[in-house]
This record gives C-alpha cells, structure tokens and sequence, in this order.
C-alpha cells in the first residue's frame, strides 16, 4: 500500500484527482465525478469535522467486528461494493468545490503526519494504527480515482 503520508505519494494523488474533468465518465459504478469526489470528502469530514453523526455502541461493535478490516486493510476493494449510507452522494454538487475540498484534505492529512493519527480515534472503529489510517485513506482514494480512470 502506498504512503499517503508521503509528500511524493499525496502529490501522486493530487496529480491524478487533477487529471479528472467536469465530464469525465466512470469505468464502472453509477456516480458521476463530482458525486465521487463528494463520497470521498465523507472519510475525510468524519476524520477533520463533526459533520455526521456518531454511530451507537452496537452499531460501532457491529462496524468493528464486520467491516473495519475491510475498510483498514490492504487488500483493495471490489468494483461495485456497496457503501455505507453516509457516504452516498445522489445528488449533484459541484465539482470545482468538491475537488478543492478533496485536494485541501489531502494536503492537511500529509502535513499532519502519520504519528498525528497513530492511535486516533475513527468515526466508526474506534482507535486506528497509522498503517491503518494510511491504508482507509489510500486505498478508498485510489479506488475511485481508477473507477474514473486516472
């Protein structure tokens, strides 16, 4: 898995997210790009924001025992895989704002650092290594940017 702590790797990142147009078209999936980069705010909103809300302990427990290694592990994810609710996105926003965003989350993520998340607390797994920070952060990220084909 590639570092998104690394400057080299997060300008690797942003070069691509630049690639994308208003217009491009996904290799699968039913978002558009400005839907995408909209889903792909969300982890960074639960991470920098208090924006959505907490899920219960059983749900959380459920979150942990069910999902979280697919989310924090290396392994990449499925084309089509489903989503959670919160990071559904039906409706069109605009693109130059949501690549801004994105494109400024990347940015802070890479200043921070990897030790600033190394046992921070998730939105939904609780506390996280920093390879698994890296891994929920690159992993979704290169997902879709190849969905869009860049």
């Amino acid at each position: 898995m590639k570092n998104i702590f690394d400057l080299k790797e997060t300008n690797a990142v942003i070069n691509r997210i630049n690639k994308l147009k208003p217009d491009t078209q996904p290799l699968w999936g039913k978002m558009s790009v400005d839907q995408m980069l909209a889903h792909c705010n969300v982890t960074y909103e639960m991470a920098y924001e208090d924006k959505h809300p907490k899920p219960n302990g059983f749900t959380k427990f459920m979150l942990k025992l069910f999902v979280k290694n697919t989310v924090v592990g290396d392994k990449p994810y499925k084309k089509n895989s489903r989503t959670a609710p919160q990071f559904l996105v039906t409706d069109t926003k605009n693109y130059v704002q949501e690549k801004a965003r994105l494109t400024d989350y990347l940015v802070k993520t890479q200043k921070l650092g990897a030790d600033y998340f190394d046992g921070k607390e998730s939105h939904s797994f609780g506390k996280l290594t920093k390879t698994e920070w890296n891994n929920m952060f690159y992993k979704h990220l290169d997902h879709h940017l190849s969905q869009f084909g860049v």
